[in-house]
């Protein structure tokens, strides 16, 4: 499907590298205007040129801590400035913390809920009201498949991507009158920069594509899946392809998830 995003302008949180980098690519091949904001400069200024070269739209980057929210309102302003309005927002800031339930900090869940599900409110209260004018916004919140199936061990990490499925419907209630579709996007065992860390922790000796084997054994497809195969999902979201499509909550994860 072709899809056509000419016009639109798009925030992407978590946009230097992984999947909202490959989001951030996919929306500027397809025409968007496309911000990416991320904490780290440097790492996120190698991510703006990579995505330049391939994209139709213009690109540009902002430094951005989304917990800090007198940064993240001078962000929105700059963006109105030089764009007028944004019309995509992707929620997709975020980290892999997981902890033994009898070991959970009380720290330690705040701040995971700061970082994945209040930023993602700070984000979305700032960017509605221009939605609202022009009846006409889309966002797509970036969470867990873990979210609706948690394992052992996998809090707080699920508990604030259950919050964030929680909250997508709780939005897409509120907001459908003016033509405001937001979705969940919950993510499988997906190759990004959380699963290159993990590498690099756990047998940097190993070949990447060796480490993640038995991870991906029990998926029904039976393999990781790329970023782009997931930002594939995220472009038809932010389109008017999916124009009917509001309060989901959709796995891209290879069949993995027991829960729909």
């Amino acid at each position: 499907m072709l899809i056509d995003l000419t016009g639109k302008t798009a925030i992407v949180t978590g946009g230097s590298e992984g999947l909202g980098k490959a989001i951030a690519a996919r929306f500027a091949r397809s025409g968007a205007n496309v911000v990416a904001l991320a904490r780290r400069e440097e790492v996120l200024d190698v991510a703006v040129r990579d995505i330049r070269r391939d994209a139709v739209g213009r690109v540009v980057g902002h430094a951005c801590d989304v917990t800090d929210n007198g940064r993240v309102e001078e962000v929105v302003a700059a963006i109105a400035a030089e764009f007028g309005a944004v019309d995509i927002l992707v929620n997709n800031a975020g980290s892999s913390n997981r902890s033994p339930f009898e070991e959970l900090k009380r720290d330690g869940m705040i701040a995971d809920m700061d970082l994945k599900l209040f930023a993602a409110v700070d984000l979305a209260q700032k960017v509605v009201p221009g939605m609202k004018e022009r009846r006409w916004g889309r966002i797509i919140n970036v969470v867990s498949a873990n979210g609706k199936a948690p394992k052992a061990a996998s809090a707080p990490t699920t508990l604030s991507r259950a919050a964030g499925i929680t909250l997508t419907k709780v939005m897409s209630q509120e907001l459908a009158p003016w033509n405001i579709l937001v979705n969940a996007l919950c993510v499988g065992v997906i190759k990004s920069g959380q699963w290159e860390r993990r590498h690099r922790r756990d047998a940097p000796d190993m070949p990447f594509e060796k480490y993640l084997e038995p991870h991906a054994r029990p998926v029904p497809l039976g393999r990781f899946g790329e970023p782009e195969e997931f930002a594939n999902v995220a472009c038809f979201l932010a389109s008017d392809a999916a124009s009917y499509v509001t309060g989901t909550a959709i796995n891209v994860d290879g069949g993995l998830c027991p829960v729909t």
